[in-house]
């Protein structure tokens, strides 16, 4: 609520407030009477969360982008993926943070950060990475909000085009958005549906990663150091959000059911970034180093040229 407060008073990004006042308690994570509760924010009400951005996404909006822009939006997606894995290696980062940075970079930021990190496996370090993810690509996306539609405007491309590469790369949906209207209602209506189809694609991601990492997961140890159990290679919150884009595309959803649907998603969201921030500190966040953001850094770059290099080069 009060994250939600300061974003509508003062604007910004709603996910980085409730981390800097999650960690602002981070005194009580190992609270015996708080750690069940923020176990379960940062778990349960976070998988909700996911599962219910399905309600965005319809099928006729992926349908009326058209094939060339399909292409151009899934190139950008892979090939900042692949970037991530193969860059991660090289800044000597392990195979689960570099696709969790590269899946943040090229989906949807911390919502796709939160995502994929379910079903990696947890290890003492890899909330704190999370985190840093977390902050790193949420000030990132804020940047990008503010310098792409400059961008945009010293390139002269048209609202269609212009909305393809803020929605095509800008990470979180908020910050698509208003850089989208900041140049016209054709432009930002446009880069909605682009960045929508963008998130379609998490299911498609968490999936394949789920499968990539589903023997690690059961081998590794818990958080709380207990053995992981098997685990099914579908999370449940995927299917609620596979169902949800069905239900969405045949009409089953009212506008109004879909909005509060929406709120409910962010909700749980903004609930989970905090407790997630809660389980960290800035000493924390300080030992992840210089490489994790130089990797973030990077891929941001990436995606952004080719998205630029694909609408230049384009017929």
């Amino acid at each position: 609520m009060a994250a939600t407060l300061v974003s509508t008073l003062h604007g910004g990004p709603q996910f980085l407030y409730a981390l800097f006042f999650g960690v602002a308690f981070h005194y009580l994570s190992q609270d015996p009477k708080t750690r069940p509760g923020i176990e379960f924010c940062s778990r349960t009400v976070l998988r909700v969360g996911v599962g219910l951005l399905g309600a965005r996404i319809t099928a006729s909006q992926i349908a009326g982008l058209g094939w060339t822009t399909a292409g151009i939006v899934i190139a950008a997606v892979v090939t900042t993926l692949l970037c991530g894995v193969l860059l991660g290696r090289f800044l000597g980062l392990n195979r689960a943070q570099s696709v969790l940075s590269g899946g943040a970079v090229a989906i949807c930021g911390a919502s796709a950060a939160l995502a994929i990190s379910a079903v990696l496996p947890r290890t003492k370090d890899s909330e704190r990475f999370t985190l840093m993810v977390v902050v790193t690509v949420t000030v990132l996306s804020t940047l990008a909000m503010v310098i792409y539609p400059l961008a945009a405007r010293l390139l002269h491309l048209p609202p269609e085009l212009a909305g393809l590469f803020l929605g095509g790369t800008i990470h979180d949906v908020a910050q698509v958005v208003g850089a989208g209207y900041m140049l016209s209602p054709e432009t930002g209506d446009y880069a909605t549906i682009v960045k929508l189809f963008r998130v379609s694609m998490l299911a498609v991601v968490v999936v394949v990663v789920s499968t990539l990492f589903k023997k690690a997961r059961e081998q590794g140890e818990d958080g709380d150091g207990t053995v992981a159990t098997k685990q099914a290679l579908v999370p449940w919150f995927l299917w609620v959000f596979v169902a949800l884009v069905i239900i969405n595309s045949i009409g089953g959803v009212p506008a109004a059911v879909q909005a509060g649907l929406n709120d409910v998603s962010r909700a749980c969201l903004v609930v989970a970034i905090a407790a997630l921030g809660i389980k960290t500190s800035f000493g924390q966040l300080a030992r992840a180093g210089w490489r994790p953001f130089l990797l973030l850094l990077i891929e941001t770059l990436w995606m952004a040229g080719i998205v630029l290099a694909a609408i230049y080069l384009g017929p």
